[in-house]
This record gives C-alpha cells, structure tokens and sequence, in this order.
C-alpha cells in the first residue's frame, strides 16, 4: 500500500557503491531501515544526494525500486526524476507509481538558457497524465535553472497536479514564497536543514535533506509542531556547526556526509564513483568533532 504524502523531514538517499563501482544493495537496505527507525516522515530518492548525475537510468530506476520495496509502505517515497525530455521524465514517473511511490519531483532539464514559458511546457507536459502528486525541484543555485515565483504560481494554475515544490533556499527566500503562491504548494526546503527551524517558521511542510542527521531533525520538526522550541532551538544549535560544514558543496556533501552515514548506519569504508571529491584529513577531523555525540542511526 502506498503511503499518502506527510509533512515533515524526508531524508535524500545516498547511491552507495561497492568495490566493483555497481550500486550496493545490502548498504541501501541499511539506509532505508536506518531512517525509518531513526524517525523519518518520508524518504526521497534521485536526487542530487543520490547522485542523479552520476547514475544510469537503469541504475535509478533500481535505487527507486529498492528503497520502495525496502519501506513497504511504511512512510511516504518521494522520487525526483532527472530525465534530460519529457519521454524518459514521463517513464520514470510511471515506474515510480507503479512501484508506489507517493509523489514525484521533476528536475528541469540542463539547458540554462530556457525560459519560465518552456520550463512552464516541458513540467506541464510531464505531469498531465502523472498518476501521483507531481513537483518540481526548482534549485537553480544547484541546478543552474529556475523559475520565479510568479513562474511558480503561473505553473499551478496552468497544471494543478504540480501542487509540490522543493526549495533551495535561505529562510528569508522560502518566506517569500510562501508570501507569493499563496497556498497552492506544499512546500520542502533542502540546504542539508541548515535553515530548519527558520524555514519551519517561514510556514513550509518539511525538508528534504541528506541522512547524516535524520534522527535530530526529525526531533527538531516534531518539537517545532509540538510548540517545545526552546528544546528544538537547542537541539538546532548543536547539529548547525556540522550541517553547515557539509553543505559547503553537493560534493563536499557528498565526500563528508555519505561517510558520515555510512559510519552511524555500520557499513564499513565508502567506495566513491568517481570523479568525486576525495576526503581530506584535516577535513575527516572536522567531521568527527562536531559529529561525535552523534549514535548510531536507528
């Protein structure tokens, strides 16, 4: 049975790789097992934290597979697609709710120089015959391609199953979108959480960020809702200094923080796919200071 879309904190999936470079499917068990025990709202798979540029349509459509067969249903699957034309997005939304993900986000295709009229065609025309809840990822900091918020709005009205957004943005940037969609999304933020409590109180639904930390941010969101914010200000404090040291880049996110869940999750070294960005010693340090009270993730 397929898990009805929550608000809440939604961890993105790390791809984790074996030693021949093929996805690792005992790791991936682990994560998902790991999240959910650790208080995960939801999860999500495809993104740029599960390296959608590194991965074969085969290999995503096998990481969605698995993390979807893995929850079984217990909480709600985001799957954002990153196909390059409207056929293979179209594809890759059809497998996933044929899988039973909950919802998908659309990430817009890499060509910088398209307009909000043609992003506004290319979502639309993918999301008309979705079967799920559709939204679009809408991250030009990272992705290098947006839209603006009366675009967004535009967007809505155009094609009314895009009723989900995934921001990336400081809390003063989801504050004005809230001031200017006027309701018509449910809202996420990513930035790794590094603006969690302040996007909460911006009036959003949830985050989307990398696992590392899923168990105290999840705890952050349900003290928020439950009014303790002086605990969830605390909690906030302490993991800010290491949320922030991995969200330098996607790729230093993606050297530090993968390493940072295998090692809560028990899975011995990372294998990275490479080109990536290789873990420095002084860097390897910084993690573990400010990660050291951290426990294992379950």
């Amino acid at each position: 049975m397929t898990a009805a879309i929550t608000a809440g904190v939604y961890p993105m999936l790390y791809a984790f790789f074996d030693q021949t470079g093929a996805l690792d499917r005992a790791a991936h068990r682990s994560q998902v097992d790991g999240c959910i025990a650790a208080g995960a709202h939801g999860l999500a798979i495809g993104g740029l934290a599960s390296e959608c540029h590194k991965l074969s349509t085969d290999e995503k459509r096998q990481l969605m597979a698995w993390t979807l067969a893995d929850t079984a249903g217990r909480v709600p699957v985001s799957v954002t697609v990153s196909e390059n034309t409207v056929h293979g997005q179209k594809a890759m939304i059809a497998a996933a709710a044929d899988e039973g993900a909950g919802w998908a986000v659309m990430q817009p295709p890499p060509v910088k120089s398209a307009n909000s009229a043609a992003l506004i065609d290319f979502f639309g025309a993918v999301a008309d015959t979705a079967a799920i809840p559709m939204g679009i990822q809408n991250a030009p900091e990272y992705i290098g391609i947006g839209l603006e918020n009366a675009a967004l709005v535009e967007l809505n009205r155009r094609h009314p199953q895009i009723s989900i957004l995934k921001a990336e943005g400081d809390a003063l940037h989801c504050r004005r979108i809230v001031d200017d969609t006027n309701g018509v999304f449910r809202l996420f933020n990513g930035r790794n959480g590094i603006d969690l409590i302040d996007t909460l109180r911006a009036g959003f639904d949830g985050m989307i960020p990398s696992p590392d930390t899923i168990d105290v941010q999840s705890q952050i969101f349900e003290m928020f809702h439950q009014g303790r914010i002086d605990e969830a200000e605390r909690a906030f404090q302490q993991i800010l200094p290491l949320q922030s040291f991995m969200m330098t880049s996607i790729d230093h996110l993606l050297c530090y923080g993968k390493r940072l869940t295998a090692k809560r999750l028990g899975l011995g070294p990372v294998h990275d796919r490479g080109p990536s960005q290789e873990p420095h010693p002084f860097g390897l340090q910084i993690l573990d200071n400010w990660s050291r009270y951290l426990g294992p993730l379950s």
